[in-house]
């Protein structure tokens, strides 16, 4: 029943006796009106006259009980046709009711049909689901075991196995190269050229997902290749997210040329034979601190967005940071550069220190644009100290610093005096000082700088 249908009242049979009670009422009704008048006509003095009114009250009293039963009649049909409206009213309702329940079961069974067409998708999904897991790992563990093998054809077996792997499975690249990071961290047996074989190829397997522009790019792939040891480990162009390279040992030729960094890139305690980072291009730190270089190391045009670090390093060959680019401190302090070293037409936004380090080789600061503080204070100068046509923005100071070889500041712009306190230099070896500068001789051999 609907909420706003007003409840139907009980229906009740009409007793049979009511039906005499008002046939007995019509009666009495209509005995006592002819009674009335009979009483009246009796009064009139005519004989003739009172015939008359005695037939008239009769008449009227016959008049008065049909008209009485008349209404008593038209009573009960009125009754009858409510009886009958109300009757289909009720069946309608009934009918209405049916109705609405048989929507209200066919609603029920076809919610319990689709409930139930659900669960069966769904544990047809899950079984599928179970199915696949299954079958990668299964897959996965193949792969791994294969890995493990003695013979190294069986290990470049799984290398594929497991890049095929991670190629066709997204959600498991992040695993795969874990494991392949994980396999070039443990130690390499001496002087085994098919073990080194494996190694580039599992190098190859990494950094061949790691450019951004071809089709088999695995993005958001973090390395962690901690000691461990690398052969000629080449990432041209690739994107490294928070690469983490502290303590490996890097033979061969090492390339990070055109590469992107993203987070921090970490090689501290790194070893190389000849690197290049040319173009690279580092939004995060750069943390060079303790890395021993023995050959060629190229940072040519590399942008630095972030702070590079490198204390104490050892750059045993020629090194090049030729327009570079360094957007936050940056630290060069107690490192040894051994060789001819260039800075020419770098930028330093930031600040630079190079406290305590040394150049065994010439220093070329050409055309160097110091943006901030220069700090060059116990700088040892090997060789020849170039800072000609060099532009310190800020303050510069060489407090201390020592010229074992010409120092050149030709055309050099300093936008204040800078600090060259106590700073040594050999004789006679045509030094060109900054304006101003005051030179006095300490002895046969050196000459001492003072500020004014």
């Amino acid at each position: 029943m609907a909420a706003d249908e007003p409840p139907e009242r009980q229906l009740r049979v009409m007793p049979w006796w009511l039906v005499l009670v008002g046939l007995v009422v019509a009666a009495a009704l209509g005995w006592l009106v002819l009674g009335l008048l009979l009483a009246e006509a009796d009064r009139a003095g005519q004989p003739d006259t009172r015939a008359t009114l005695r037939i008239d009250a009769i008449r009227t009293g016959l008049t008065v009980v049909a008209g009485t039963g008349g209404g008593l009649a038209l009573l009960l049909a009125a009754r009858r046709q409510w009886i009958t409206e109300r009757a289909q009213r009720h069946q309608e309702s009934v009918a209405a009711r049916d109705q609405a329940h048989r929507d209200r079961v066919q609603a029920h069974a076809e919610a319990v049909a689709e409930a139930a067409q659900r669960h069966q998708d769904r544990q047809s999904g899950a079984a599928e689901h179970d199915a696949a897991e299954r079958r990668l790992t299964e897959l996965y563990t193949r792969a791994v075991e294969l890995l493990g093998n003695d013979s190294a054809a069986v290990r470049l077996g799984g290398l594929h196995a497991l890049e095929r792997l991670g190629q066709d499975n997204p959600r498991q690249r992040a695993t795969i190269a874990a494991v392949l990071c994980a396999y070039l961290r443990m130690p390499a047996p001496d002087g085994e050229p098919r073990e080194t074989e494996v190694r580039r190829t599992a190098q190859r397997v990494l950094t061949r997902h790691l450019r951004a522009d071809d089709a088999t790019h695995w993005p958001e792939l973090t390395l962690d290749l901690t000691g461990a040891a690398l052969v000629d480990f080449d990432v041209t162009g690739c994107t490294l997210v928070d690469a983490t390279f502290t303590g490996a040992a890097f033979t061969g030729t090492t390339s990070f040329a055109g590469a992107t960094t993203r987070g921090r890139l970490l090689l501290g305690a790194a070893t190389f034979g000849d690197v290049s980072f040319e173009g690279l291009a580092a939004d995060g730190g750069v943390l060079l601190d303790g890395v021993r270089v023995g050959g060629l190391a190229s940072f040519d045009g590399a942008t630095f967005a972030g702070e590079l670090s490198c204390r104490r390093a050892s750059l045993a060959g020629p090194t090049s940071f030729r327009r570079a680019t360094f957007g936050q401190p940056t630290s060069f302090d107690a490192t040894r550069f051994e060789d001819a070293t260039s800075f020419r037409e770098a930028v330093f936004d930031a600040a630079l220190s190079m406290e305590h380090t040394e150049f065994g080789g010439s220093a070329n600061f050409h055309s160097v644009r110091f943006r901030h503080m220069a700090l060059f204070r116990w700088t040892m100068f090997g060789a020849e100290a170039l800072f000609d046509r060099a532009r310190f923005t800020d303050a510069a100071n060489f407090g201390r610093a020592r010229f074992h070889s010409m120092a050149s500041f030709r055309d050099a712009q300093f936008s204040r005096p800078p600090q060259i306190d106590q700073a040594r230099a050999m004789v006679n070896l045509g030094h060109r000082w900054p304006a101003g500068a005051v030179v006095e001789r300490l002895d046969d051999e050196w000459l001492l700088l003072v500020d004014r």
